[in-house]
């Protein structure tokens, strides 16, 4: 029976995922871990961290005899304060694998993020596991994926009695989302950078919550791109939600964001457009053949779902 110890198991993904897990048969044990105390959620045992405190987490899972963690706590909207974003998403990891060896844990099961391959010119059409992770330097969000893995693969090699699956997944969608690339689609129109489709693949919350139980429990061991079959562009987004494209060129934007954020008028700066311009786009092959999962949605289900849960947007109104 596994007993299983969430970080982050109060947020969004979290929250599906310890949903998830109690219904298994096969899992004794649900703790979902969180920065602030929780309602009493039935048969899951809330417990309060904070993974940027080295100390607290061995004691919290030898107290509950963890043997397998979900680590998810991470800064939901990167880019307002990089020092506090490395604090939780680099040093947080480091401090949950230390105490995994400490207190015994003989699994993780990690969510990383297509953002570890990085925002590249010469990204290929199809990104798959095997291709080098090289998160932006000037794109905090993604180096700080990039160095969890760097990490990850040591550990590997130094701690091969921790099993690890790490999930690079891809954009999630669901009833509740609200974020960068989700505000993208409020506006009157739909930014284009000028000879870029930037295209999208997208994930149901309920998929990803489906992959982290199996990989929690019955799942194979290893690195799995996370997303479903297919991929929209911004054109194909922009006629679906009935919204024309403002095509830019990227050189206009880019000096938009440095007087922008010299004005403070945003946090964002032209480190942006790479993001905006070359976006990975995530095969999932390894994810249905070796992991042995297929997401119930594709890409496009996905992002109609999520217009079915966002009224406004699916209307083709605007929010601004």
């Amino acid at each position: 029976m596994t007993r299983v110890l969430i970080t982050g198991g109060a947020g969004f993904l979290g929250s599906h995922v310890a949903a998830a897990l109690v219904a298994r048969n096969d899992v004794d044990l649900v703790v979902a871990a969180d920065l602030r105390a929780q309602t009493p959620r039935p048969g899951i045992r809330e417990a309060i961290l904070d993974v940027t405190d080295a100390g607290a987490i061995a004691p919290l899972l030898r107290e509950h005899r963890i043997d397998t963690v979900v680590h998810l706590a991470a800064v939901v909207n990167p880019g307002r304060d990089v020092e506090a974003e490395y604090r939780v998403d680099v040093t947080g990891t480091a401090n949950v694998l230390a105490a995994c060896i400490d207190a015994a844990v003989t699994r993780i099961v990690v969510s990383s993020s297509g953002a570890a391959y990085g925002y590249h010119a010469d990204n290929p059409e199809w990104i798959d596991e095997t291709h080098p992770l090289r998160g932006n330097d000037a794109f905090p969000y993604s180096r700080h994926k990039r160095l969890v893995e760097e990490m990850l693969a040591d550990y590997r090699v130094r701690h091969p009695e921790l099993a690890q699956v790490i999930f690079r997944i891809g954009t999630i969608l669901g009833p509740d989302v609200h974020n960068q690339i989700t505000e993208l689609w409020e506006s009157r129109r739909i930014l284009h950078l000028a000879g870029a489709d930037s295209p999208f693949v997208f994930i149901w919350v309920d998929d990803v919550a489906a992959a982290m139980v199996r990989a929690a429990t019955d799942g194979p061991v290893g690195i799995f791109n996370v997303a479903g079959d297919g991929r929209l562009t911004v054109g194909e987004i922009a006629a679906r939600l009935g919204k024309p494209l403002l095509t830019v060129p990227a050189w206009a934007l880019s000096a938009a964001l440095r007087v922008g954020r010299m004005l403070r008028l945003t946090v964002h700066g032209p480190e942006k457009i790479p993001f905006l311009r070359y976006r990975p786009v995530l095969s999932n092959t390894r994810l249905k053949s070796e992991f042995g999962f297929t997401p119930t949605r594709t890409s496009s289900e996905a992002f109609e779902e999520y217009l079915q849960t966002h009224h406004v947007l699916a209307r083709g109104e605007h929010a601004n």
